[in-house]
């Protein structure tokens, strides 16, 4: 299985979880708020709204397009503790380190 098919599945369970605990929104956050330049947005968006909204959508973009995509990130950290008392919390983190270990 290539890196790109297990990236594109990861991010497919994640959106999953994300939905199944309730972490997932019908409507999109303003343009402005999409918009920021802080690292994972975090002046705009939760982390779940970052994970869906920003992060999802750019790797599925890059695989689609087949782009590289980016090499040494780590989301896991971040969202571990921004997500700390979520439900859900194991199976998103759990989740995030293997989309993480996929970009080493």
């Amino acid at each position: 299985m290539t890196t790109s098919l297990e990236l594109s599945i990861l991010l497919e369970q994640l959106a999953q979880q994300l939905e199944h605990h309730g972490h997932w929104q019908r409507t999109s956050p303003s343009i402005a708020d999409l918009s920021s330049t802080e690292p994972f947005a975090i002046d705009t968006l939760s982390a779940s709204e970052w994970l869906q909204w920003i992060f999802i959508p750019k790797m599925n973009y890059l695989i689609e397009n087949n782009k590289p995509t980016p090499k040494g990130f780590s989301i896991a950290p971040y969202i571990e503790e921004a997500l700390k008392d979520i439900e859900g919390y194991n199976e998103i983190v759990r989740l995030c380190h293997a989309i993480d270990a996929l970009g080493k």
